[in-house]
């Protein structure tokens, strides 16, 4: 398979005449009116920090222009990692998550950071904290209240052939939103009240014994009922950041024990989408070494077997990049939307990037 650029990377989504400029772990979805919407975190000062929002913006034109961000989770603490997913005929889920306020004071950089977690009242903590998310019936124009998941990942939950919205993510902890008090992904389906319900837990992944982190996870159904499943996996000591994947047969229920994808550093975490062409692609970041950037692989046996690491995007600034997703446009090409930074000095930004696959 082979990746082809159409056109330059584009920033679509920044702050450049504010203090609160910096944007990350982006998604981007069709909502079922047609309209593309990318939910990110914004108006942030950097990678964590107490001011982040969860936005969202949207575009009637297949991604040619975007309305500005407008923020719809924004809590008082550090809202990050915006996921949404469209569902039934006009619903719309916005996902986010947060540390608590003891986290985020421990990667302060400003006596301006300190001076608002102060504020912070520990009810008011308790009420923002987790992972959290909003629905709206109207296709993204208004949301009804905030509400919490016992997982968490970065692009949200997937709508299921039967309309059932099911969230694949990494159990969230109160007690330290990164570190868990059991490491495990696990399924639950979401309900338009709100309520959430277990289904399934996914084998943990422990390869030669490293036992390493599993975390920010995405899900598709295919069209054969099985649901695919990608992880992100990593255990730095070990130069371990890479993509595993697992698939469940009854929706949800049981898993395969995950099994690795791409070398130890090949990158995370992933995206998933179901080309009309009956090609998977999956989509995800690259950090290990300089060029930084977004990959794509392809499985044209619904999983069976990928064809890896096809560059979409090179950066030689930073590997602070990635959370990369991805939907088909009507001509069958792709756009991929993900964050970087653009020069040394500069904030974060959402970029996107057109491009199709050929043979």
């Amino acid at each position: 398979m082979k990746v082809v650029s159409l056109g330059d990377p584009r920033v679509i989504m920044e702050n450049p005449t504010g203090r609160h400029n910096y944007f990350a772990w982006p998604t981007v979805a069709r909502l079922k009116n047609g309209r593309l919407a990318v939910a990110a975190s914004g108006f942030r000062l950097w990678h964590i920090c107490p001011f982040g929002k969860t936005v969202l913006a949207f575009s009637e034109d297949n991604g040619e222009t975007y309305t500005a961000p407008a923020p719809v989770i924004d809590t008082v603490l550090d809202d990050r990692d915006g996921g949404v997913t469209p569902f039934g005929e006009s619903g719309v889920v916005v996902t986010s998550f947060n540390h608590t306020v003891e986290f985020q004071r421990g990667y302060a950089q400003t006596p301006y950071d300190h001076a608002y977690l102060d504020t912070i009242t520990p009810e008011e903590e308790k009420a923002a904290l987790g992972a959290t998310f909003r629905i709206s019936h109207d296709n993204g124009v208004t949301f009804g209240p905030m509400y919490k998941c016992p997982v968490t990942s970065p692009h949200g939950p997937v709508e299921l052939p039967d309309g059932t919205l099911l969230w694949v993510g990494r159990t969230y902890s109160e007690a330290d939103a990164q570190m868990p008090e059991k490491d495990c992904i696990r399924a639950y389906t979401v309900r338009q009240d709100g309520t959430t319900e277990f289904v399934g837990e996914i084998p943990n992944v422990d390869p030669d014994g490293l036992c390493p982190l599993s975390c920010e996870p995405h899900a598709i159904a295919l069209a054969d009922g099985r649901i695919l499943v990608h992880i992100r996996v990593q255990k730095p000591a070990a130069g371990l950041f890479t993509v595993f994947q697992s698939e469940s047969c009854d929706g949800g229920k049981t898993w395969s024990t995950p099994r690795q994808l791409l070398s130890d550093d090949g990158g995370s975490p992933p995206h998933l989408l179901c080309h009309s062409s009956g090609v998977l692609v999956c989509t995800y970041g690259y950090r290990a070494k300089k060029p930084f950037g977004v990959k794509a692989m392809f499985s044209r046996d619904n999983g069976k077997t990928w064809d890896v690491d096809h560059v979409i995007y090179d950066n030689h600034v930073s590997a602070d990049l990635g959370y990369p997703s991805t939907v088909e446009l009507p001509d069958g090409s792709l756009l991929t939307v993900f964050y970087a930074h653009s020069a040394e000095n500069a904030p974060a930004v959402i970029l996107q990037q057109r491009w199709r696959f050929e043979e």
